[in-house]
């Protein structure tokens, strides 16, 4: 079984979204909190991330989020987390979270989420780190993202191997078991892209 102690979650920062992404973000706070796992993302108060971190938060958890200086600015920060750590760029908040991560979730979101996920999974192709990749695919979100990815097979810009950078899992009660299982485990086999 693999060790997970911080997880960091990508997600949108829109509150105009669905209900189910709104409870999908609430949920996996909690059950990260619950399985005494380190919350690490944006650090936002608003959308899916305000939610994420709040519910982390009351479930007793540890959060961390990195933020750059301008989105401080804007006053979009959130002020009560365990801790905020504010950084100059976008690039060194993701380096940040990312160093500071065992494991990577990314909820559904727009584009700064696509990015954020994709950069991850493209660090794990150039054997940056070995960390695994979820993406909580609610309402079947990320299919079409997995759709892209196979044609990135089928075209030969993608190696099959890099199926392995991420799994797809359809609700956020599927998260913990895909990152603790190991990855040769037929839980894990099972939740890998195929």
């Amino acid at each position: 079984m693999r060790r997970i102690s911080s997880v960091c979650v990508f997600c949108g920062s829109s509150s105009r979204v669905a209900e189910a992404h709104r409870n999908a973000a609430t949920r996996l706070g909690t059950l990260i909190a619950g399985a005494g796992m380190r919350l690490v993302y944006g650090g936002g108060r608003v959308g899916l991330m305000g939610l994420l971190a709040d519910a982390a938060l009351a479930a007793g958890g540890e959060v961390v989020g990195v933020i750059p200086q301008f989105l401080v600015d804007l006053e979009v920060a959130h002020t009560g987390l365990t801790e905020l750590r504010v950084v100059e760029s976008m690039h060194e908040r993701k380096r940040t979270m990312a160093d500071l991560a065992d494991a990577f979730v990314a909820l559904p979101g727009g584009f700064g989420t696509l990015e954020e996920a994709v950069e991850v999974m493209t660090w794990h192709q150039l054997g940056l780190h070995r960390k695994p990749t979820v993406l909580v695919s609610v309402g079947g979100f990320w299919e079409p993202f997995r759709q892209l990815a196979d044609r990135f097979v089928e075209e030969r810009f993608a190696h099959p191997d890099q199926r392995g950078s991420f799994t797809l899992v359809p609700s956020v009660d599927d998260v913990l078991p895909a990152l603790t299982a190991d990855l040769g485990a037929a839980v894990g086999a099972a939740l890998k892209w195929t």
